[in-house]
């Protein structure tokens, strides 16, 4: 009904606004001379027309589609039918004087269409900034700043990117004050577009000067609307806003705008990814469903961070039966609900064991037999296994020899184990373990049938024991954030790309490889602290202070991905790379050789952690314990 009654409203505003037209066109032709016989006969066919002329109109525009328009959101696309409108209005007004044998002279038409299309759009406007007006709420008055007269509550943003995408950001705040904000001030790289305006807001320099801009105007929003840019240019553009104490917005890309509207609700809060720079990993579908589709894929270590998205993106390439295989109940249980709630056309089973079993994990492979193999159970806290060496052998080594060997005995075609770049020159237990399970998989390669291979990449971000976690944690509690030392630096992936690589690398097997992950440039963990507390909201050692606390037992300040020795060479993808295999050290190779490596480790697992220590050197020469 309240429709209807607008609609009712509008149109009887615009026949006064056509009928005022056309009695002023008339006069303008006749240079108002009130006394001529011409204005009084053609304003008696005007007089006499009157109803038509107004019905005409009328529905020349409701035909154009000027009375469907929501008119407080009215851009250019309204004008448009506007001027459409009143162009079809004026040819049905002649159309029907034409057919009635009456005339009025052609340059009436022209004068009042014209008149018609300023009067309707003026009211128009002048609804929608009324209405703006009316429903801006100001707490305390109105003040004055550089990007205008605003509300003292209202939130002063600044846009970055003078684009579309920004130009439609600036147009949904300008119509939505219930928002409570305000855009003041807009940045592009494009020094063409300085000092000009985009939606009416003034562009005023690039990135670097996004710092003193937000002091300038007293930004307290910075909202990042340029979704074509890379990921390095966006990582760029962020740094310079984290040097300011503005909350920060991003517009998600390209790719995930598709057939969707640029709008205030797409916004996200920037998350510590967006600070890696990186470029979506992409993947060869085919290579993959090549190898896994159809097939039983078995997955140790399913309920850690890893493991699970292993489960989740292979679950996506229709495996014949996914078998998650972890120790520990509680997250793989969780785990099982979710894969059968997102995929429940999927066999998806569920084994709660021990890799550390040689028993158990052959009637494991003897029940399900799979074709492909994700080995990733281990223990990985570095600080834990300096203290706990005997459990890292029994564990990560003895649990990889089981898998391993269970793998050969019942033709695995495809196994794929996951390592990190703590195994490069380790000066950890960890790192040291993980290097003799890569040489175990690389020595087994050379006598089995199955393909055996192994991906080596850094930190995960947000994975269970990593530093944003921590970070977190210590923020929520009000802080310190502890960072061992102020130099220290780490490679970084999100656990969604590395799983897809390590897939991938999988696809790449020919047997016996150390696939390296580009793990793009290393990351200085100070920066990644200041970076967490300023997109909490607070400022390094000013709100949250930061700690130094020293390194920790098997740290090193930074890590590599490759033994000098390995050398390297790229793959057909452009984030993957190859190393060679080396040769295994001789003692490793005779307890391998002679089957005594799994009583050596239980009778070494046993001893002293020095002795542990001392063993492992002799198996992982490059391995320098703290």
């Amino acid at each position: 009904m309240i429709k209807y009654s607008r609609m009712t409203l509008l149109a009887i505003v615009d026949i006064v606004i056509i009928n005022v037209a056309y009695i002023f066109a008339l006069l303008l032709r006749f240079e108002f001379d009130l006394d001529s016989n011409m204005f009084n006969s053609y304003f008696a066919v005007y007089v006499d027309n009157m109803l038509m002329i107004s019905i005409a109109a009328i529905l020349g525009l409701a035909i154009s589609g000027a009375y469907t328009s929501i008119w407080k959101y009215a851009g250019s696309d309204e004008l448009v039918k506007l001027a459409l409108g009143t162009v079809i209005s004026q040819l049905f007004v002649m159309g029907y004087i034409q057919m009635t044998q009456q005339m009025l002279p052609r340059s009436t038409y022209v004068i009042s269409g014209m008149l018609i299309f300023l009067g309707i759009g003026f009211t128009r406007m002048a609804y929608r900034y009324i209405r703006k007006i009316k429903n801006t709420k100001f707490s305390s008055g109105l003040i004055f700043t550089k990007g205008g007269l605003i509300g003292k509550d209202t939130i002063k943003v600044m846009v970055i990117g003078a684009g579309d995408a920004g130009a439609a950001m600036i147009n949904e705040i300008k119509h939505h004050p219930e928002y409570g904000k305000r855009v003041v001030v807009a940045i592009d790289d494009d020094p063409a577009k300085k000092g000009k305006r985009i939606a009416g807001v003034k562009v005023v320099g690039d990135r670097y000067s996004i710092r003193s801009t937000a002091r300038k105007y007293s930004v307290d929003e910075i909202i990042v609307a340029i979704p074509s840019a890379n990921k390095k240019s966006i990582q760029e553009i962020l740094n310079e806003c984290n040097r300011t104490r503005c909350k920060i917005k991003i517009l998600p890309s390209l790719i995930d705008l598709i057939n969707e509207k640029v709008s205030v609700s797409k916004l996200r809060d920037v998350d510590v990814e967006d600070l890696l720079g990186r470029e979506p990993v992409s993947i060869n579908l085919r290579e993959i469903s090549g190898y896994v589709e159809g097939k039983i894929v078995l997955i140790t270590g399913a309920g850690g961070s890893i493991g699970s998205e292993l489960c989740r993106q292979v679950a996506r390439f229709k495996p014949r039966q996914m078998v998650a295989l972890d120790i520990y109940e509680n997250g793989v249980f969780e785990l099982s609900n979710e894969i059968k709630a997102s995929f429940p056309q999927l066999e998806f089973e569920v084994v709660i064991a021990s890799v550390r079993s040689k028993q158990r994990m052959e009637e494991v492979f003897k029940k399900y037999k799979p074709h492909v193999v994700f080995h990733t159970a281990a223990h990985k806290h570095v600080p834990l296994m300096e203290t706990n060496p005997g459990e890292a052998l029994k564990n990560n080594i003895l649990g990889t020899k089981n898998i391993v060997d269970a793998s050969d005995r019942h033709l695995v075609e495809r196994f794929v184990m996951i390592s990190t770049d703590k195994a490069v020159n380790p000066t950890n237990v960890m790192g040291a373990t993980k290097r003799v399970c890569e040489m175990i998989v690389q020595d087994k390669s050379k006598k089995s049938k199955t393909n055996y291979v192994a991906v080596r990449f850094g930190n995960v971000l947000g994975s269970n024991g990593s530093v944003i976690p921590i970070f977190r944690k210590q923020i929520e509690k009000g802080g310190p954030v502890t960072v061992t030392h102020p130099e220290i630096t780490r490679y970084f992936m999100t656990i969604p790309e590395a799983v897809q690589l390590v897939i991938q690398a999988g696809a790449m097997a020919q047997g016996g490889e150390i696939f390296i992950l580009d793990m793009g440039e290393p990351v200085k963990i100070m920066d990644l602290a200041e970076n967490v507390i300023r997109l909490s909201g607070y400022v390094p050692n000013v709100d949250i202070d930061i700690e130094i606390t020293g390194l920790r037992p098997g740290e090193k300040l930074y890590e590599e991905l490759l033994l000098e020795e390995e050398g390297i060479e790229k793959t057909s993808h452009n984030k993957i790379y190859v190393g060679h295999p080396l040769e295994l050290e001789d003692k490793l190779l005779r307890l391998i050789e002679n089957d005594e490596l799994a009583d050596e480790i239980e009778d070494v697992a046993a001893r002293s952690n020095e002795e542990i220590k001392s063993w492992l050197k002799e198996i992982v020469p490059t391995y320098s314990p703290q």
